[in-house]
């Protein structure tokens, strides 16, 4: 078997398992290492040669995890959920819970996509804002599973289709320029179209994780929550404001040096001269912003090591080298034994990002020889490198909304993230994906 797909389906299985997933990463990567013919000693080596990759991205998630209960303690946060409890009110009429459940849910989606263009932070909102709506989900008795699903939607659908921020990236920087030097003319013009019907896969996913797989109630222990919460305090105006300088100074300079470090840490002294945290205070809300964050880091860590260690096996190359030569003239094959090979390559690289000059290498080549459109090109490689992004126990699309999801221990990574990310968006985009392919 190849160590690649070896070591992927290790990792899910032990993930599946409840096994940590750092320790499933961990596991994996020595036994993809070992069946690829590497030296046990040699396979630890490039391991931890790949956990410096992750170093900054923990580092980054520590100081925003800090930041995160340095809002909290500024009492903004609260604002809203106070609001919508209030306004809620223990008699409200199933119309209004419905209402509320519509608005929540749309705001949610709306930052999230904005998060990837109009204000370019990524996942850096999600231990912001959705630890503090926690309260007001129970209350109206929301899945968490639908939130997980709605957040990665926004993650993931808009990168792939808008091209602005996140998304230019991705389309043109990325996708664009590995196309061009493989030997395929495509255009910025044609990026969005190219994308377009797998999202539309993605959509109708959405669709299905809101009005049907989760749309029915489900409790959570409103105790634990609280338990995660600030002491009850009278909300000071000048908290708020001081609270609304250093959430614009950390995103202002998050968005020019491209540092969360250095805008989380901008914020944090905001917030200890403005008297929001004592000097003497920053000790406990640092542990705390590691104790929410701190996993995903380590994960993001692994995950790194992970990805070099599959990367020396080259057992990707291999991969898809042996399926092009397996698959025979049949163009509806090709297509879709294209789609599942970048789905286990993502998701075991965990970042559509990384995985396109990977993949597009041979891919293009593939679909120039096989007679594919320059606009199914842009589906197939698109999708299979989008493929594992939104369903793989490593991927920040996942890791991010269970950081916000998971505050009161009530939000398992894999169970309530990874696997619904993965039935609602990642099988569509094999189905649409594969559908691009033969329509474009």
């Amino acid at each position: 078997m190849n160590p690649v797909v070896f070591a992927v389906f290790l990792m899910l299985a032990l993930s599946l398992m409840r096994v940590n997933v750092v320790i499933a990463l961990t596991l994996s990567a020595l036994a993809g290492g070992l069946m690829a013919g590497l030296p046990i000693g040699e396979t630890i080596e490039i391991f931890n040669k790949g956990l410096g990759g992750g170093a900054t991205i923990a580092l980054s998630y520590a100081m925003l995890g800090a930041f995160a209960v340095a809002i909290s303690h500024s009492g903004i946060t609260d604002v809203l959920a106070r609001y919508v409890i209030k306004k809620m009110g223990k008699e409200s009429t199933p119309t209004q819970r419905i209402y509320f459940k519509a608005i929540l849910l749309s705001v949610i989606l709306l930052i999230a996509i904005s998060s990837q263009n109009l204000i370019p932070v990524h996942i850096a909102f999600i231990p912001i804002l959705i630890p503090p709506l926690l309260h007001t989900m129970a209350q109206l008795k929301i899945d968490r599973r639908m939130v997980a699903c709605v957040i990665a939607f926004g993650l993931t659908a808009t990168y792939m289709l808008l091209p602005v921020g996140f998304g230019g990236i991705f389309l043109n920087n990325i996708l664009m320029k590995n196309i061009v030097e493989n030997g395929m003319m495509v255009t910025s013009a044609q990026m969005p179209l190219g994308m377009m019907i797998p999202v539309f896969g993605m959509f109708l996913g959405l669709l299905v994780a809101i009005f049907f797989t989760y749309r029915k109630p489900r409790e959570y222990s409103l105790s634990k929550i609280l338990a995660t919460e600030p002491e009850a305090r009278t909300l000071s105006l000048f908290h708020v404001l001081i609270a609304c300088v250093a959430i614009v100074l950390a995103l202002s300079l998050q968005l020019y040096t491209d540092s969360i470090i250095l805008g989380s840490l901008a914020g944090l002294i905001i917030f200890i001269l403005g008297g929001v945290v004592k000097a003497n205070q920053t000790q406990d809300v640092f542990t705390k912003g590691v104790y929410m964050m701190g996993m995903i880091g380590f994960i993001m860590i692994a995950a790194s090591g992970f990805a070099e260690v599959m990367k020396a096996t080259q057992g990707v190359t291999t991969l898809v080298s042996s399926v092009s030569h397996a698959i025979g003239d049949n163009k509806a094959l090709v297509a879709l034994l294209m789609l599942l090979v970048g789905l286990f390559i993502t998701m075991g690289i965990g970042s559509s990002f990384s995985t396109i000059p990977i993949i597009a290498t041979i891919y293009v080549p593939l679909c120039v020889e096989f007679g594919f459109s320059p606009l199914a090109t842009i589906a197939l490689v698109g999708a299979a490198a989008a493929l594992g992004d939104a369903g793989s126990p490593a991927s920040d699309t996942t890791l991010g909304p269970t950081s916000g999801l998971n505050v009161d221990g009530q939000h398992d990574h894999i169970w309530d993230t990874v696997v619904p990310t993965f039935l609602h968006y990642n099988i569509p985009l094999i189905v649409f994906g594969w559908i691009a392919a033969m329509v474009l």
